[in-house]
């Protein structure tokens, strides 16, 4: 009986390792960005066609367009705008030094945000100081948790814009978070302006500036 039993399980083990893998990558697919393409087939583009570089700016301004995130930024005033670089030339083209900014419809530059950042933001509300209550006449202890977010940190290790090179007839993709609370319509007359881009021989490229208007246009009312 003891050893049916054990039989029973051994034979048994496969398949819920089988299914524990199903599990986890159901989950993984949950979190996956969709696969970027030219930056010339995005509606809010700049071509340098000298240059022979296409950059586009891809803002995921609805939930439902950025559902693969596990933190909804919207909710907390941060728009993820995906960066596609689009390297045509024959040489490569560095990041290593570059200025990528989000300028608003009256000229205020911000730049992108970093997880701590948002952690902060997101923090603010649910971190506020917890109250421990004691026995009369104790004062109450007061005690703030940490406000690391392994959601986010996921994120960003993720999706956040990292190539520091764009290789010849390569594209390259990542999302950068800007903080756009207590903007109306933050899209609206905004732009985004990157500069410091260098080619191989350490020459910059002319700066790159890109409306969102060309994106809104294209979009739902």
């Amino acid at each position: 009986m003891i050893i049916a039993a054990m039989a029973t399980r051994l034979r048994s083990l496969p398949v819920l390792i089988l299914l524990a893998c199903l599990a986890g990558s159901a989950w993984a697919a949950d979190h996956v960005a969709p696969a970027a393409s030219d930056a010339t087939t995005y509606p809010a583009v700049e071509v340098h066609a000298d240059e022979k570089v296409a950059i586009a700016a891809d803002p995921y301004n609805t939930a439902e367009k950025g559902k693969f995130f596990r933190v909804d930024y919207l909710k907390y005033g941060f728009l993820p705008i995906r960066v596609i670089v689009t390297n045509n030339g024959d040489t490569p083209i560095s990041l290593d030094e570059a200025r990528i900014h989000f300028i608003t419809s009256t000229g205020t530059r911000i730049p992108a945000a970093e997880a701590a950042d948002v952690e902060r933001r997101t923090t603010r509300a649910s971190n506020v100081q917890k109250t421990i209550p004691l026995p009369a006449p104790l004062p109450p202890i007061h005690r703030k948790p940490g406000s690391k977010d392994k959601q986010i940190e996921d994120d960003f290790n993720q999706f956040e814009y990292q190539a520091l090179a764009v290789e010849p007839h390569t594209t390259r993709a990542g999302f950068l978070f800007y903080d756009v609370e207590g903007l109306n319509n933050p899209l609206k007359g905004a732009k985004l302006y990157l500069r410091k881009l260098k080619n191989s021989e350490g020459k910059e490229l002319f700066y790159f500036e890109i409306p969102f208007e060309k994106y809104l246009t294209v979009q739902p009312n």
